[in-house]
């Protein structure tokens, strides 16, 4: 009787990344984009800007999230019930980054990369798979820090 529905779910994900580092995670993400570019620019073969901007999403969401639950003592009564929350289900928790790296993810590969609409839904489903594994991890490892 319980039971959370899935809306209520993704409101307690948005209400734990709601204190979020989002200026570390944009800065983290901005220079690993950039060196991945840069490094495609500087050795022999080619820069892959659409891979770069990818991979620079993914670890925008990676340090947003575990930022977001990695104090949960930190906030108000709200965010600290959510990251409580989070920590307790970190597979739950870890759905919202993995859609936000997919709908971030999505029109760079759809008009950059020249992917179609499938192809480019295809490529953003398997950054965002990854980032949800990764993210669901390491949510699992701080589980400890729950009340």
């Amino acid at each position: 009787m319980n039971e959370l529905s899935r809306r209520e779910e993704l409101s307690l994900s948005g209400a734990a990344l709601r204190g979020a580092p989002w200026k570390a995670a944009a800065v983290g993400g901005g220079v690993v984009a950039a060196a991945s570019f840069g490094m495609g620019v500087i050795l022999p073969g080619s820069a892959d800007l659409p891979w770069a901007l990818g991979l620079g999403i993914s670890l925008f969401a990676l340090i947003a999230a575990i930022g977001a639950v990695a104090k949960p003592e930190e906030g108000d009564r709200v965010t600290r019930q959510a990251r409580n929350w989070s920590l307790r289900h970190p597979w739950k928790f870890a759905l919202l980054p993995a859609g936000i790296t997919m709908v971030l993810n999505y029109p760079i590969q759809l008009v950059i990369d020249g992917e179609g609409i499938f192809g480019a839904a295809w490529d953003s489903l398997w950054g965002g798979a990854l980032v949800y594994l990764i993210a669901g991890i390491l949510t699992l490892t701080m589980k400890g820090r729950a009340r």
